[in-house]
């Protein structure tokens, strides 16, 4: 494709369809204090193409919006899972291992917190920060490896010329 910003718009729409269609499809798992939000699975993409970046973070927008969610849950969520992208296309260079540790954590430490204050869940923070990281952490660190792994083969073909220094 000769026109980047092009293809970067294209990749950016399709990883936020994708993060939408998953948070809903599997919407009871995606949503609540004790949640396994299997779209979160793609915050790996930076790892490939900085697309993933705005697309993780609309997709998120866009899953909250219409998944029900409050407006302190649909800026801070998304936000969680903007810093997550962003620190995992920063961490790209370094082992394949890092790339869903960025998410895992941002969303461990700010989405207790939108559940205290936003949806008023009377758990402890630190229990709260316990459950949401664990679900981070089958749905970034064991389903998101699984993906990146599968995806290294094709890494080229998929993201094209951006990808191929990994």
């Amino acid at each position: 494709m000769k026109n980047k910003g092009t293809l970067f718009l294209v990749q950016a729409a399709l990883i936020a369809a994708v993060y939408v269609v998953l948070t809903l499809v599997f919407a009871p798992f995606s949503y609540g204090e004790i949640q396994v939000r299997i779209s979160e699975a793609l915050t790996i993409l930076p790892f490939f193409t900085p697309a993933a970046i705005p697309g993780l973070f609309v997709g998120c927008i866009l899953a909250n919006l219409l998944g029900g969610a409050i407006p302190l849950d649909i800026a801070f969520g998304s936000i969680a899972t903007l810093i997550g992208a962003v620190f995992t296309y920063k961490l790209r260079n370094s082992s394949k291992w890092l790339a869903p540790v960025p998410p895992i954590v941002a969303n461990a430490v700010l989405v207790p917190f939108v559940l205290r204050y936003g949806y008023s869940v009377n758990l402890p923070i630190p229990l709260m920060m316990l459950t949401v990281g664990a679900g981070e952490i089958i749905s970034c660190g064991i389903f998101g490896m699984v993906l990146l792994t599968a995806l290294s083969k094709y890494k080229n073909t998929l993201f094209g010329k951006q990808a191929a220094a990994k």
